[in-house]
């Protein structure tokens, strides 16, 4: 299920949002405007579609709209709220986790706010972790830092004993900070409250440094880790001129969606050669790519390839999964830097090759800019929806509007780069690679 197929079949599908219940209790909140549970933020832009809907009263395809509710649910003076970090690092943890604490102690006056620590492995007993107190001086300084500080893990834990747990707690109001398992961890806990009928609302906060959770357009993390990729590429590419058919090859995250490498591409324009998931290439068409380029007058390239990408070269590979589920990719840049080797020994011909795998460092850098500015305002809207008794959702962008959106639609499938679409061609006009495996070898940097 795609943003396409709830645009082709709106009255399919159910975007409505769960509350534990009705909320009764004035906002403490002063000088905002309030938003309501009326409010919607369309899934297209495009008027042609939208007259459609209307002509044939069709209902328009929208989320709720976030922000702050006239009315709330939770009593601040009697709210306990937990946050969890899951899953691998990202950029700007830290960040949400201070929003996140602010916006519940100043806006709304919650005192009892607990971290919980490595993951959902803390609600486990078995595990032995403490609860870590959080306030604004506890959190005064975390966003300068990458990581979090409240630690992280991956693999399930039994939604039945994480619930346990936050019932011995009182925790009445769940943040879940991760990526598309983690979101899953959630609906599962959401689930099993909701069979036990207690009023704890679960609240999951989108953390993919891929920007591949559907229906949301935004993902806290990706701008920092672009940025910090493009200094990568940059240092591939002053290594490859260095040296006579230099090759920088640049292995970037994106497990299933080539976000990161596309935009990084992008950004930096000396990027000859961009490879996706998206895209299949051939071996045989990559290494000829390369000789067009060389044999045409350049004497270096650079690559950028998201570990994602060519997963169907590693033939008779088994597969292997992570403690979360997900499958583990073969390592496509330590095969290339392997096989272009050996292509240009084959053919008699040098190649310098300049390997980086900078995944690490991307993922635990602090946010920047206004990546930073979006980890807040991301928890702000997290905060406010907990509060107001919303249940089994997570916190997004919409065409730059924040929305609620049902976990289960949030990771029913993973936004992927169309290759028919505008940002892949812009990277085909920014690269040429087109050109360079035509043979034509017409590469313009």
């Amino acid at each position: 299920m795609t943003q396409e197929d709830i645009l082709q079949n709106p009255t399919e599908y159910d975007l409505s949002i769960e509350t534990v219940g009705q909320g009764t209790l004035k906002s403490p909140m002063k000088g905002i405007q309030f938003v309501s549970d009326s409010e919607q933020v369309c899934l297209t832009t495009d008027v042609k579609r939208l007259k459609h809907f209307y002509e044939n009263n069709i209902p328009v395809p929208s989320l709720e709209a976030a922000g702050p509710r006239e009315t709330i649910f939770h009593d601040p003076a009697w709210t306990r709220a937990g946050i969890v970090t899951c899953g691998g690092l990202c950029p700007g943890l830290n960040s949400v986790i201070k929003g996140l604490v602010q916006t519940l102690w100043f806006d709304y006056g919650v005192r009892n706010i607990f971290g919980i620590p490595y993951g959902y492995r803390g609600l486990n007993p078995k595990y032995g972790y403490s609860p870590k107190v959080l306030n604004p001086d506890v959190v005064d300084a975390i966003q300068e830092d990458g990581g979090t500080i409240l630690g992280s893990s991956r693999g399930e834990q039994d939604p039945a004993i994480m619930v346990d747990t936050l019932m011995r707690l009182n925790i009445n109001v769940l943040f879940c900070i991760g990526g598309d398992g983690t979101l899953r961890g959630a609906h599962a806990i959401a689930e099993e409250v909701k069979k036990r009928k207690q009023p704890i609302s679960v609240i999951g906060i989108p953390k993919t440094i891929d920007n591949d959770l559907n229906l949301v357009d935004r993902t806290f993390g990706f701008e920092t880790a672009v940025l910090s990729a493009t200094d990568v590429i940059t240092c591939a590419h002053n290594e490859a001129n260095g040296a006579f058919n230099g090759l920088g090859l640049v292995k970037l995250m994106g497990r299933d969606s080539g976000f990161i490498a596309a935009y990084a591409a992008l950004a930096t324009t000396v990027v000859n050669i961009c490879l996706v998931p998206e895209v299949p290439f051939t071996l045989e068409g990559l290494c000829k790519a390369l000789e067009s380029r060389y044999d045409n007058g350049k004497t270096h390239a650079v690559i950028a390839v998201a570990e994602g990408a060519g997963q169907e070269l590693f033939i008779g590979q088994p597969e292997r999964k992570d403690a979360s589920g997900n499958v583990l990719k073969n390592d496509i840049g330590e095969f290339l830097t392997r096989k272009i080797k050996e292509h240009f020994n084959k053919v008699g011909k040098e190649i310098n090759i300049k390997y980086f795998d900078p995944s690490y460092m991307v993922r635990s850098t602090p946010a920047k800019g206004t990546d930073a500015i979006f980890c807040f305002q991301l928890a702000e809207a997290a905060v406010h929806a907990g509060m107001a008794g919303k249940t089994d959702m997570v916190v997004g962008s919409m065409n730059n509007v924040f929305s609620h959106v049902p976990i289960e639609y949030a990771v029913n499938e993973r936004k992927k780069i169309n290759p028919n679409g505008t940002l892949w061609h812009a990277v085909l006009g920014m690269t040429r690679q087109q050109d360079y495996f035509s043979g034509k070898g017409k590469g313009h940097k």
